[in-house]
């Protein structure tokens, strides 16, 4: 009798991951990035509803010069939070650049050397912070933290701790005037916004900024200049620093000791707001923009309102729990998606 061959052993079908684990990710990560919009679209049916005077035209302007300066700081930010780090001196470095800027115009400097002034007191604050963190390896809450400190003790020593007033400041304009309708401040919003939109999504920096913030190590090893990307970074939040420092002193015409206090809080939370995570390599521009328009709508729409302002305090609080909230909620998901 003939033994019978045994049957071939047919190769297991390799594994293939179902494909509604892509859908949900892709669906997820879309309303991650719709959600703060809507959220932003259901403020204002709210308070247009309740406060009818709140969709004018001469509100909405004002809601968007007032979130201008939150807004620029968080610009800057949103690239240093990209990367991993922290920033709490923008609030400061507000003060000090606003200082300079308007005892520049007091001592009879041209509005130009004024501005280049503050700008480059921007910048070499940056580069301090940015050289600590990136050269010496120190914790970027702990340098800034420290910086929010000092520059706040800098900014009462040059004014003596008074409000150093200018009746003609030469830069005024950029606190108060407008272009074909639209105020100056929302005008140079916008221009910074577009500039860090193009940097940061247009160009190699961009790119090394998201890696660096990702994993570090692994971007060292790629042959991206990690401490100088830091390093710039930082440069980048201290100027955009300087310009909100222009925009505030020009709308007050003065230095005020105290100015920029407290404005780090609601850049961080507009930023986080928007999306970008504070563990790092995942950021919008836009995102924050429309997270500091949530505070702005937030705060003028409870103005119109009569809401004390101790109440609205708490709740800008409250917000800025949230938005770390949302965060870690974020990176969880984040996380369970790819177990």
């Amino acid at each position: 009798m003939t033994t019978p061959l045994p049957s071939p052993t047919l190769p297991a079908a390799p594994h293939r991951p179902p494909r509604t684990n892509g859908i949900r990710h892709h669906v997820t990560a879309l309303a991650d990035r719709l959600g703060v919009a809507l959220a932003l679209i259901v403020l204002i049916a709210v308070f247009s509803a309740v406060a009818p005077y709140f969709l004018s035209v001469d509100n909405l302007f004002d809601v968007a010069r007032q979130i201008s300066v939150t807004a620029i700081l968080g610009a800057g930010l949103t690239f240093v939070i990209m990367t991993g780090g922290i920033d709490l001196s923008v609030g400061s470095a507000v003060g000090v650049t606003a200082f300079v800027a308007v005892a520049l115009s007091v001592n009879g400097a041209p509005a130009p050397v004024a501005l280049l002034g503050a700008l480059a007191a921007g910048l070499v604050i940056g580069l301090i912070n940015g050289v600590l963190v990136a050269g010496l390896g120190l914790a970027s809450f702990i340098v800034t933290l420290a910086a929010l400190t000092y520059l706040r003790g800098v900014t009462y020593v040059g004014t003596d701790g008074k409000t150093l007033f200018s009746t003609d400041l030469g830069y005024a304009v950029l606190g108060h005037g407008a272009l074909l309708g639209v105020p100056i401040p929302v005008l140079v919003m916008a221009a910074v916004f577009a500039g860090g939109w193009y940097l940061l999504n247009r160009t190699v920096f961009g790119h090394w900024v998201r890696a660096v913030g990702g994993n570090a190590e692994a971007a060292r090893l790629a042959g991206i200049p990690v401490r100088r990307v830091l390093t710039t970074v930082y440069v980048i939040s201290g100027i955009c620093a300087a310009v909100g420092g222009i925009i505030a002193s020009a709308r007050l015409q003065s230095a005020v000791p105290d100015l920029g206090a407290g404005y780090e809080l609601s850049a961080i939370a507009a930023v986080v707001l928007g999306g970008t995570s504070l563990m790092g390599g995942r950021g919008s521009l836009i995102g924050t923009l429309v997270g500091a328009a949530i505070i702005g709508v937030l705060v003028n729409g409870m103005t119109l309102l009569d809401v004390s302002t101790f109440y609205q305090q708490i709740i800008q609080g409250a917000v800025i729990v949230l938005a770390v909230a949302l965060d870690r909620l974020r990176i969880k998901s984040s996380g369970t998606q790819h177990a």
